[in-house]
């Protein structure tokens, strides 16, 4: 179990990184709007490549929402006193995992198994 000092880095690296997702969802909200139709300002190749571009803002836009919403998850767990504890076998997350993968929820050995 990770010491009082250990679970405050870990918190604000959290924070850093809850806040960090919420600031790139603001930028990626525009990248991901819809393409113009208009074939005379756009040309085919342009348009396609801005159809990429919105496709790439799209699924970073859902990447950096996973990440805002697990980053959040584990602050409410960190509160509760039950952050660093393995969802499947309820032993502690080894500090060295949490610092590595602040948003981890198995311990290794789960993670092995899982894969």
């Amino acid at each position: 179990m990770a010491s009082q000092a250990d679970f405050n880095m870990l918190k604000l690296g959290l924070e850093a990184l809850a806040k960090q997702a919420r600031a790139s969802l603001a930028q990626l909200a525009d990248a991901s709007e819809t393409v113009s139709l208009d074939q005379n300002r756009v040309g085919r190749l342009s348009r396609m490549d801005a159809l990429q571009g919105q496709a790439m803002a799209k699924a970073n836009l859902a990447r950096q929402r996973q990440t805002f919403e697990q980053a959040q998850a584990a602050l409410r767990r960190l509160e509760s006193g039950d952050y660093g504890r393995c969802e499947n076998c309820d032993e502690w997350i080894a500090q060295a995992r949490l610092e590595a993968d602040p948003l981890a929820l198995l311990c290794i050995d789960c993670a092995r198994k899982a894969d």
